[in-house]
């Protein structure tokens, strides 16, 4: 076999409990005796994480950062361990690793590292000369400071498609509770479909507009270094879906998918100043607290002064707040608004590239359904619209039908 090393990685419900790794180790037995060379991620068990920061703010409410990523990084360490033992049970060498033990190089920031260098793929190279099955705890890493830092929600994806690429993997396989990727989330789409290939360029999208099949960050990797994905679930053997470049073909579809999320939050800086500089500031220092914008406007001034709203991830909404309040006595602004009742619903489709009419057609179908859109913000392959949370599903049923999406 030419290329026989495969990444597979498995989220945290294809782990939950003890019956589901024994099952991940019967899978990985199966693809050992089929010659393959296997490289493992694993995500901490089921919610571990979730109970995990649950634990730290019944501590404090503004727990350190370092701490926490001292804290939450040990679930994936349980993980890692206990597959290892369930792969010995099926008769097979293994052995497990932690993000620093495999030399997963990361910046200096903490809850949401970026990867820098995966610096020890030969220790991982070696343990696979000997045929063994390595198990990488996912979502963790090490700065050059030795300090233990971890990637963000989802990191176990980046993790795996930063070891398919350095490793040079056939493929990287994520693993998930899903069959592959939807044309909407199933739950609220009863007829959404399965999609058989889609394109870096439109996961990406999807992935970054709320879509929780990928991490955005791991798609961006992926993306880059043209590292063939296979999403597919860990319950059974159904082919998923197949991530790789654009072909003339996908241009044919007019939209892939809609997705939906509620994650967000709107901010509005009343009555700012309008001069040169105000916009900087203001965003100059929500970049120094590591806070995400996603979509932003700013008003035409009329009395030289205006309105600028833009979104944030909800969880990032305290920290926004903090923020805020020295941004608006700085740029002598007249108030804040903050407003986490909101949901952000998006479609996607390398198809809009070379058809006209697909934002109208998406504006006609929430006006049809007396859906107020309070922000618009499009690129070339995708459209998105902040609305009232509590049209959030109904509109995104809406436009799925729209646009033919369903089975």
């Amino acid at each position: 076999m030419k290329n026989s090393l495969i990444v597979q990685k498995y989220g945290g419900t294809s782990v939950a409990n003890l019956e589901r790794i024994k099952n991940v180790a019967k899978r990985i037995a199966g693809y050992r005796k089929k010659g393959y060379s296997l490289v493992v991620v694993v995500s901490a068990l089921g919610d571990t994480t979730d109970g995990l920061l649950k634990l730290a703010h019944g501590i404090t409410s503004t727990p350190s950062e370092r701490e926490i990523d001292m804290l939450i990084s040990t679930g994936e360490q349980v993980s890692v361990a206990l597959l290892a033992m369930a792969v010995h049970k099926m008769g097979l060498d293994a052995v497990s690793f932690t993000g620093a033990q495999v030399g997963i190089l990361t910046d200096r920031s903490h809850t949401k590292a970026r990867i820098i260098d995966v610096s020890s793929a030969d220790k991982i190279r070696s343990e696979l000369r000997k045929n063994k099955v390595v198990i990488v705890a996912g979502f963790q890493g090490v700065n050059l400071d030795q300090e233990i830092t971890t990637l963000g929600r989802g990191g176990s994806d980046i993790t795996a498609v930063a070891l398919a690429k350095t490793l040079k993997a056939r493929v990287c396989e994520i693993y998930t509770d899903v069959e592959g990727v939807y044309t909407a989330d199933p739950r609220i789409v009863k007829d959404a479909r399965k999609l058989s290939r889609i394109s870096y360029e439109e996961m990406l999208e999807l992935a970054s507009l709320g879509a929780q099949v990928m991490q955005s960050r791991s798609m961006e990797v992926a993306k880059k270094f043209q590292v063939p994905l296979h999403i597919r679930s860990s319950l059974n053997n159904k082919e998923g879906t197949i991530i790789s470049k654009e072909v003339k073909a996908m241009e044919e579809v007019l939209v892939s998918g809609v997705t939906l999320n509620k994650g967000e939050a709107k901010v509005t800086i009343c009555d700012v100043p309008d001069r040169p500089g105000i916009a900087a500031c203001i965003f100059k220092d929500l970049a120094k607290a590591n806070i995400n914008v996603d979509m932003i406007i700013q008003n035409i001034s009329r009395t030289g002064y205006t309105d600028v709203s833009f979104t944030v991830p909800l969880d990032e909404l305290g920290r926004t707040r903090q923020t805020m309040e020295r941004v608006v006595k700085d740029v002598r602004a007249k108030d804040v608004i903050f407003n986490s009742d909101i949901a952000k619903v998006s479609i996607v489709g390398v198809g809009m590239k070379s058809h006209s009419g697909v934002a109208a057609k998406m504006f006609e179908t929430l006006a049809s359904k007396r859906v107020n859109i309070d922000m618009i913000s499009t690129s070339e392959i995708k459209i998105s619209c902040v609305i009232n949370k509590k049209h959030a599903e109904k509109a995104v049923r809406a436009i799925h039908k729209a646009f033919g999406l369903g089975k």
